[in-house]
C-alpha cells in the first residue's frame, strides 16, 4: 500500500520536475556560484514546510525532515554545479549562459533530490529519524563537500548513513 502511494505522488509531480530540470539545465551555474539554483531549492523546500539552512559551504542548501518518531539521520546529497561547456543541443531548455551548461547531470540530480522531499514529507508522520537533504556546491571545480562538512552539514542532527546519486 505504501508503495502505490509513493508511486502515485511521484506520478502526480512528474510534470512539474521535468519542468524544475528543464528550468535548472537552462540557468547553468558554476560551482560556489549557484545562487539562483539554491534559491530555487530553498524557495521549493520552504514552501514544503522542511526545515531549511541555506549558505552551508557557501551556497549549498540543507534541509532537514525530521520524522514524528526518534530514530537515526540519513543525508541523501545530490550536486548543483555546471561545467564550463558550450551547449550544442537544440532543445527549447538550451543553456542561456554562453559557455556553461548541464553536461554531467546536476540538474537532474538537484530534481531528483527535490522530488524526494516533496514525496518524503507525505510521510513524515510516519518516518522514524530524520532525512537531511543535501545540495552540494562545487563537485565539479571540488571544495563544495569539504566547505560544508566545515559549515557542519554532518551535525545538527548528527548524520548516521549518507547516501549519493549520480546518473
Amino acid at each position: 500500500m505504501r508503495l502505490k502511494r509513493i508511486w502515485d505522488k511521484a506520478e502526480g509531480i512528474k510534470a512539474e520536475l521535468i519542468d524544475i530540470r528543464r528550468d535548472i539545465h537552462a540557468h547553468p551555474e558554476l560551482g560556489f556560484k549557484e545562487v539562483r539554483t539554491s534559491g530555487l531549492v530553498a524557495k521549493i523546500l520552504e514552501s514544503l514546510d522542511i526545515e531549511l539552512i541555506d549558505k552551508v559551504g557557501i551556497t549549498g542548501v540543507v534541509g532537514i525532515l525530521r520524522g514524528k518518531y526518534p530514530g537515526k539521520t540519513l543525508l541523501i546529497r545530490v550536486d548543483m554545479d555546471c561545467l564550463p561547456l558550450e551547449e550544442s543541443n537544440d532543445v527549447p531548455y538550451k543553456s542561456k549562459h554562453p559557455g556553461l551548461m548541464h553536461a554531467c547531470g546536476h540538474d537532474a540530480h538537484t530534481t531528483f533530490l527535490i522530488g524526494a522531499a516533496k514525496i518524503l514529507k507525505e510521510f513524515q508522520n510516519e518516518l522514524h529519524g530524520n532525512i537531511k537533504f543535501v545540495f552540494q556546491p562545487a563537485e565539479e571545480s571540488s571544495g563544495g563537500a569539504k566547505k560544508m562538512v566545515e559549515d557542519g552539514v554532518l551535525e545538527n542532527p548528527k548524520v548516521n548513513a549518507a547516501l549519493g546519486m549520480h546518473i
